[in-house]
C-alpha cells in the first residue's frame, strides 16, 4: 500500500498558549449559546501526535519476541482500537502458554510509554491549531483510546494544562467506536455534542464522534476514511483555523 505522509513537527516546552482566566470568569461567559462552536474534542494517537509509528514498531518487535510474525498491515487493522480489543487480537496469534493477556497488555503498553517519554513528534498544524483555539478561549478536550499513563507521557512534552478535559481509554466503559468517550468529554465540558468538532485520524474514532452527534474532521494518516454527512476529510490540520471550524457548524 502506498502512502504519502507529512513529516511531523516537534515542539519545545515553554509557557502555555494563553493567559490564565481571571478569577470569577466562568465557563458560561465563553460558551454563550449563540456560539456555533462550543468545543473541540481531540483524538491523540495519530491526530495530535505521530504515535502510530511508535505503536507499530513496538508491536512488531515485541510480538516477534513472543514467536508471532506481525506486520505493518496487521498494525493498520488496530489503529484507533481500544487496548482491550487489541489485546484480544494479539492473544489470538500468540502461542498458548507463552504469556497471559494481562502480561501482554502491561508489557506492550509499558514499552510504548517508555518510547513516548523519550520523544514525541506532533502532527503538522496540530499545535498551531490548539494554540489558536486556546487563544480564543474555545474549550478543548483530549479523548483518547490510550490509557492515562500514556496520555501523561505525551502531554509531558507540552506546557502545562493544554486541555480543559481529558478522557482516557481506561476511564470509560465502552471505548471507540462507541460514542461514550466523546459524550463523556462533552458532558464534562458542559457543551452540546452537536455543537462540537471532533478531530480524528481513524475510522473507529470517526465513528465514535459521529455516533456522539459531533461534526468530525478526519485527517487520516494510515487508513482511508470515506466522506459522509457532517464530516470533513482533510489532508492536514495545517490549513485549519478556529474560524474554519466555526464555519463547519454554520
Amino acid at each position: 500500500m502506498s502512502r504519502t505522509r507529512r513529516r511531523p513537527v516537534r515542539v519545545d516546552k515553554g509557557k502555555w498558549f494563553r493567559e490564565p482566566i481571571a478569577p470569577g470568569l466562568t465557563k458560561e461567559l465563553h460558551l454563550h449559546p449563540e456560539q456555533s462552536l462550543q468545543a473541540v474534542l481531540w483524538d491523540m494517537d495519530g491526530t495530535l501526535v505521530d504515535s502510530e509509528k511508535t505503536w507499530a514498531e513496538v508491536q512488531i518487535r515485541f510480538l516477534a519476541e513472543l514467536g508471532v510474525t506481525w506486520t505493518e498491515q496487521d498494525c493498520l487493522t488496530l489503529i484507533g482500537s481500544d487496548l482491550r480489543d487489541a489485546v484480544e487480537v494479539w492473544m489470538a496469534r500468540v502461542p498458548a502458554g507463552v504469556i497471559t493477556a494481562d502480561e501482554l497488555a502491561e508489557q506492550m503498553f509499558g514499552r510504548v510509554v517508555d518510547e513516548l517519554r523519550k520523544e514525541v513528534s506532533f502532527q503538522p498544524g496540530a499545535v498551531e491549531l490548539l494554540q489558536a483555539l486556546r487563544k480564543e478561549d474555545i474549550p478543548c478536550a483530549l479523548v483518547s483510546a490510550s490509557y492515562r499513563v500514556m496520555i501523561d507521557a505525551v502531554l509531558g512534552h507540552l506546557p502545562p494544562d493544554p486541555f480543559d478535559v481529558i478522557v482516557a481509554g481506561d476511564e470509560v466503559t465502552h471505548g471507540k467506536p462507541h460514542p461514550e468517550p466523546y459524550l463523556t468529554a462533552a458532558r464534562k465540558l458542559g457543551v452540546d455534542p452537536a455543537r462540537c468538532v471532533v478531530i480524528e485520524d481513524s475510522n473507529t474514532g470517526t465513528e465514535s464522534g459521529t455516533a456522539a452527534g459531533a461534526y468530525v474532521v478526519a485527517v487520516p494518516q494510515w487508513v482511508t476514511i470515506p466522506d459522509a454527512p457532517r464530516r470533513l476529510v482533510a489532508r492536514s490540520l495545517e490549513p485549519l483555523t478556529p474560524e474554519a471550524l466555526r464555519d463547519l457548524l454554520r
